[in-house]
């Protein structure tokens, strides 16, 4: 196997394996869609959140939310009219992005767009997302035999969703790794140029995701932490990193599968769509504002739940979605998850432009560095060890002969003027 193949298949298996084992401990509700009022009464998040409460304000009407997933089955009764467009980058689906790809987690993107957009089944019954009103674009990614690389299939599906009006990218999904393609700068920085959300889910303990990995940790991509259903960071269904902007639910969910029955399931792929959705209502309600300014205030109204401030375990904290709707916020200039673009600048520069690290040889081998010890508290002031040892000792040992030999010279000087003061 060549070293490009087997760097893709990593890649390719890091990003299945988050995407389908997030149904931590996914089991049937065993409730028919006829009768769903349990599924509905499942769904804690919509009044503990304030989502049900800024849906007196939006329901997210006029917003497209573009999933990125394993397809979106739109013929299930909680989609039926909410999606509206798709594409299939896997090689795999139907042109529409609406056939669930993939051998294992075909089922995934169903649940997410379930809890982004969820229509219900008429009444209080079946799933609602977070923004009932809002239109789903769904777009199929694969990972499977056939399929093509899958950093390159998510570059083109951002690109995509771009290009077919979405305001807002879900992506349940994560490479496992802190770093990610330099096709993926150029993607997601087309998506920050023409003003989309990109949304994140920071993966889960549980899959073997400690940390969270790309996309979440690009800058400028609102990354979503999971709590359990009283509101404690997840220790399963949830990851850490610096990169979190806000906390939802990640525990005890219910979604809607392709064969329109339902299961709950644990994960941060259906928290970060509820944030999503709480995006779509955010933008629905103030259509004037940037990404810079939606993503703001969603962040910046959540609720203090670790440290003060942001942290690594809750972000900015728990998501509040009538707040991010109706609250006060005054307008920033700056995304506050960062900027991508002066990220690649900086570092992508620096990785060019770096000269090549000479192989060692018999002629040409480095000396090993010397560890320099503790810097002093007043900076500069006071020297290091090193300076001690590479300078001040070669000083002071010069400075002691001098002070010899002047010593020498002065006792002779003297003794010389005794001398003539006899004669």
């Amino acid at each position: 196997m060549s070293p490009t193949r087997a760097v893709r298949r990593r890649s390719r298996a890091a990003i299945v394996a988050a995407v389908t084992a997030s149904l931590l401990a996914s089991v049937a509700v065993g409730v028919a869609p006829a009768n769903a009022d349990p599924v509905r009464d499942r769904q804690y998040w919509l009044a503990e959140y304030g989502i049900s409460a800024a849906w007196q304000t939006t329901r997210g009407a006029g917003v497209t939310i573009a999933v990125i997933d394993s397809g979106v089955d739109g013929s299930v009764a909680e989609l039926q009219g909410a999606v509206v467009g798709g594409a299939d980058f896997s090689g795999n689906g139907s042109s529409d992005g609406q056939t669930p790809v993939g051998v294992t987690g075909s089922e995934h993107g169903t649940m997410v767009a379930s809890l982004a957009a969820g229509r219900g089944t008429g009444g209080d019954n079946g799933v609602i997302g977070a923004a009932p009103a809002a239109s789903i674009l769904a777009i199929s990614i694969g990972f499977g035999d056939g399929a093509t690389d899958a950093d390159e299939q998510i570059a083109a599906a951002v690109r995509f969703a771009v290009d077919n009006g979405a305001d807002v990218i879900n992506m349940s999904l994560t490479r496992n790794t802190l770093e990610w393609p330099v096709s993926w700068d150029e993607a997601f920085l087309y998506a920050m140029d023409n003003d989309v959300v990109v949304v994140a889910a920071a993966g889960n303990r549980g899959s073997g995701t400690t940390t969270v990995g790309a996309p979440a940790t690009m800058p400028g991509v609102l990354t979503v932490a999971g709590v359990d259903a009283s509101g404690q960071a997840s220790f399963d269904a949830s990851a850490q990193g610096i990169t979190i902007g806000v906390s939802a639910p990640s525990e005890d969910l219910v979604g809607v599968l392709p064969d329109g029955s339902y299961v709950t399931w644990s994960g941060t792929s259906g928290a970060a769509p509820i944030i999503a959705g709480i995006v779509a209502l955010v933008r629905a309600s103030h259509p004037e504002l940037d990404a810079a300014n939606v993503i703001n205030r969603v962040v910046s109204t959540a609720r203090d739940a670790g440290a003060r401030g942001a942290d690594a375990i809750y972000g900015f904290g728990l998501v509040d979605a009538q707040a991010a709707v109706t609250a006060s916020v005054p307008r920033v200039t700056e995304n506050p998850m960062g900027s991508l673009a002066e990220w690649v600048t900086i570092y992508r520069r620096a990785a060019s432009t770096a000269p090549p690290i000479p192989t060692p040889t018999a002629t040409n081998v480095a000396p090993p560095p010397v560890a320099e010890g503790p810097r002093s508290p007043l900076g500069s002031v006071l020297p290091t060890v090193n300076q001690l040892r590479n300078v001040g000792v070669p000083l002071a040992v010069i400075l002691l002969f001098a002070g010899i030999l002047a010593g020498v010279l002065t006792l002779a000087f003297r003794r010389f003027r005794r001398a003539r003061q006899r004669e």
